[in-house]
């Protein structure tokens, strides 16, 4: 079999299936592993599909363009996201200056703040109004906000969070996968996480089972820059750092 009719091949069958392993791969074309990693790297280089570890996936399974409404967000893996945001809310010290990211699961964090002489800095707008009435002292910065997402986001958003240096970091994604880091499907709402971030002494993403292995537009940081907290954490991600809610 020519390399193109290969492509071709494994593109067809990625489609079809929506997901397939590399070990898949080989017994069904019969060549070697080798021959398929060369084959996913240069397909997913050329964006025909997404490489995961392991194998591949369909881009319109692993790809996310757009964001979806929080209220959507708030409903999925619920019950999960919940036992993630009390693992999380349970570092926030006395002391601590705080970032807390936009993003359903960083919203169900501030049921679970206790009482606390943190401060606490957010970009979300429905969460620094769930903390100031919590009695938490909560700074806001300036900037757009997105409807969809009730994010602050934008160039002032990203001056007025340069000037701050935060102990603790707690940040939402949209995708998380091996080879596409942290993932958010807007612009701006990836150079807000992407600053924020780099001005954290420590840094956590809070991850349900709907994120792993899937990626959107644009990438805001690398695995190794953040702690994983999750509910379940696949094997290919056990390598970095993590904290399991579910064992």
């Amino acid at each position: 079999m020519l390399t193109q009719e290969r492509f071709e091949r494994i593109v067809e069958l990625v489609n079809q299936r929506g997901s397939i392993t590399s070990q898949e791969l080989t017994e069904l074309l019969q060549v070697s592993e080798s021959t398929i990693r060369r084959d996913l790297n240069e397909l997913a280089r050329t964006g025909q599909i997404f490489k995961v570890h392991g194998g591949a996936m369909a881009l319109s399974h692993a790809v996310r363009l757009q964001d979806e409404d929080l209220h959507s967000r708030r409903q999925l893996c619920a019950e999960e996201k919940r036992k993630i945001a009390r693992t999380a809310a349970a570092l926030i010290e006395d002391g601590d200056l705080v970032y807390l990211d936009a993003g359903s699961t960083t919203e169900y964090m501030i049921e679970y703040v206790r009482d606390t002489k943190a401060i606490f800095v957010t970009n979300a707008a429905g969460h620094a109004r769930a903390l100031a009435q919590r009695g938490l002292m909560v700074y806001l910065p300036g900037g757009r906000m997105k409807p969809v997402t009730e994010a602050i986001v934008g160039t002032e958003t990203v001056l007025s969070l340069s000037k701050y240096n935060f102990s603790k970091g707690f940040f939402g994604t949209n995708g998380i996968s091996i080879e596409n880091g942290l993932t958010t499907p807007d612009i701006e709402e990836a150079a807000v996480k992407e600053l924020a971030a780099s001005r954290c002494m420590k840094r956590y993403v809070l991850c349900d089972a709907s994120k792993f292995d899937r990626a959107a537009s644009v990438r805001f940081g690398k695995i190794t820059d953040f702690h994983i907290i999750a509910g379940k954490v696949p094997g290919a991600y056990q390598k970095y750092s993590v904290t399991e809610v579910e064992k």
